[in-house]
């Protein structure tokens, strides 16, 4: 039997076509009645036929778009009832007819059967059993009746029903055949035959409309395998498709035990719809242990063409417990819990919340927003001093800050991983590298000689085809073969585990050009002496973490990782930079350790070029 939304749609609007087909024709018995009978038969079979009828308007009533599933199983059980007495009602006229002499009922009453058998096998071959009871039980009083003449071509007649009762019925079982098939495929993934797409956008629509009348909840999960694009790199396609369908197998096993839909979404995505339940805590708990269940179940090892595989997923939860939000909503819900599971780390259950979607919101918001804000000069820079042991203002870094009207100040930590994300640091960048060589220049220019002009890269810029020309192109606009060479790029230890080759070789064609390199953050991410040793950089900016910990005289441990990594920076020949210094006590012991340059609130915040022309030279007559 066809079960999708679209059918029960379907045979509820049969019921009315129906109605106005069977009382419309039928009244035709009442003017035969008329002119060859009594007319009573005719009006007792009538009067029954209407009354058969509201039995038929009644299921149309009743017929629910929030019904659930079993509900709208039970209501079709009602209708095939239905039809079956209704399309009976006209063998009783046949055989009523046929009983009588006058030759005429007898064409009208063959006729009519004959009518009723087409309209049925038209209207019921989407019902394979009940078409078939239908038309043989229309069928069979014909065939008799043609027998019973006892003539030769009465009994022509009765084979040739026959022969039509089979085409009828060949041809209802064919359209079903048509039917089912279609809508397997309209329906069900093709590789793993689990339900697809748009079988759960319908199966979600409709238990939103049942949620928003029972007032009831349910859950949705969103599965997205981890690193599955490794496997099917690395391993081929096969090996890739054959592991969706083992994940696919588990996960319709463990959703059938637990009464839940399980559909794949595409790639490997899936999605899980609960049943539902009566409380918003007893929907929580069982979502919860249902995403436990199913990652664990999705995390044991597979083995597939001799292939030992170990597979994790990050799952995504959304209770569905508001009437006045559309179906889509929970899924974006859904979506965002489950990559911030994967911004956490992957291999975990997130379960959505409000303060997941502010913190959602927002993002996007700065990002909608941030893609205006070059256009809008909204994006400024900042320089914050860099001063060497004697505390004389040797560099300065060059900090992004971006005041937007609605957002207000936004914290670079905030706005540049979304630039990254989205691409926008590449334009950000630009504009940020050109500003910072022309402030160079000017300054150059006005007596201000620097050591150095730092400069953060991130790894999208870094790794950006048409960076080495920008940055040639713009050094060439602005600055002399001598400035150049205070340039410094900062980049993270990000980067490093990124492309390292590729890394040694573009900074390698900067190297050439007289720009350095700094490692900044250094001690907190990919930390590798092999990749000091490897890197072309010229310098080391120690994480700010670390310097904040020299502050409390009982850590005395985090002073021999600082005296470490700069006695590791000397015999490498690298310069140290130490970020983040705020008080006297740490430069104090920055300097007694030979720190080249320090950088930090205790000499000055991050300032305006202006500001910082301003500081520069007033620092020239005193100490900082």
């Amino acid at each position: 039997m066809l079960s999708n939304m679209k059918f029960y749609d379907f045979m509820h609007k049969q019921i009315l076509v129906l109605l106005a087909l069977f009382v419309g024709t039928g009244t035709g018995y009442l003017y035969i009645g008329y002119l060859y009978t009594s007319l009573f038969p005719e009006l007792l079979w009538y009067l029954l036929l209407l009354l058969v009828s509201f039995w038929g308007y009644r299921l149309h009533r009743v017929f629910l778009d929030e019904m659930s599933i079993e509900q709208k199983e039970r209501w079709l059980g009602q209708l095939r009832y239905f039809l079956f007495i209704y399309f009976s009602m006209w063998t009783i006229m046949f055989v009523w007819y046929v009983s009588h002499h006058e030759t005429e009922l007898h064409y009208i009453a063959i006729a009519t059967q004959l009518g009723v058998v087409v309209v049925s096998a038209t209207i019921l071959a989407s019902q394979k059993k009940l078409v078939t009871l239908t038309l043989t039980s229309l069928m069979l009083p014909l065939t008799i009746y043609f027998l019973s003449i006892g003539e030769f071509f009465s009994y022509l007649l009765a084979f040739f029903t026959v022969v039509l009762s089979w085409v009828l019925l060949y041809a209802a079982h064919n359209t079903f055949s048509y039917l089912i098939k279609s809508q397997y495929q309209a329906y069900h993934d093709y590789l793993t035959s689990l339900w697809n797409r748009r079988y759960f956008i319908e199966l979600l629509d409709n238990a939103m409309k049942i949620q928003k009348n029972e007032k009831k909840y349910l859950y949705l999960l969103l599965i997205d395998l981890d690193h599955f694009k490794t496997i099917n790199d690395s391993l081929g396609h096969d090996v890739g498709d054959a592991l969706l369908c083992e994940v696919s197998r588990r996960m319709f096993a463990l959703s059938r035990k637990q009464k839940n839909k399980v559909a794949r979404l595409g790639g490997d995505e899936f999605c899980v719809l609960s049943s539902f339940y009566d409380t918003k805590e007893e929907c929580f708990a069982a979502a919860k242990h249902c995403a436990a269940n199913i990652l664990r179940t999705i995390k044991d090892s597979y083995s597939i063409e001799g292939h030992h595989l170990y597979i994790s997923a990050s799952i995504g939860v959304s209770v569905i417990g508001k009437p006045d939000i559309q179906a889509d909503t929970f899924i974006k819900e859904a979506d965002i819990a489950m990559y911030e599971a994967k911004a956490q780390g992957r291999d975990g259950i997130i379960v959505f919340n409000d303060e997941l979607s502010k913190r959602v919101e927002r993002k996007l918001e700065i990002e909608r927003l941030l893609h205006f804000s070059i256009e809008k000069n909204e994006i400024c820079l900042n320089y914050q001093p860099q001063v060497n042991g004697e505390n004389e203002i040797i560099g300065c870094e060059v900090l992004v800050r971006w005041h937007n009207e609605k957002l207000g100040q936004v914290s670079s930590e905030e706005f540049v991983p979304i630039a990254e994300q989205t691409g926008f640091i590449i334009e950000l960048g630009h504009d940020i590298l050109e500003e910072s060589l022309k402030t160079l220049k000017e300054w150059e220019e006005k007596g201000i000689n620097l050591q150095q002009l730092s400069i953060n890269i991130s790894m999208r810029q870094l790794f950006y085809r048409d960076f080495v020309s920008d940055v040639k192109q713009l050094c060439e606009t602005y600055l002399t073969k001598e400035q150049r060479s205070k340039i410094v790029f900062e980049i993270t230890e990000t980067v490093v585990a990124e492309d390292i080759q590729k890394l040694i070789t573009i900074m390698k064609v900067f190297r050439e050009y007289g720009i350095r390199f700094s490692m900044d953050d250094f001690g907190t991410g990919y930390s590798s002496l092999s990749y000091l040793h490897q890197l072309p950089i010229d310098e080391i900016k120690i994480d700010k973490s670390f310097i904040t910990e020299l502050n409390k005289p009982e850590q005395d441990d985090e002073r021999r990782i600082v005296q470490t990594i700069f006695n590791i920076a000397k015999n490498l020949r690298l310069s140290i930079v130490a970020e983040g210094v705020e008080t006297e006590e740490q430069r104090k012991f920055l300097v007694e350790n030979h720190c080249d340059m320090l950088q930090g609130y205790y000499f000055s915040e991050p300032l305006s070029a202006s500001e910082f022309e301003t500081y520069f030279w007033g620092s020239q007559g005193q100490k900082v």
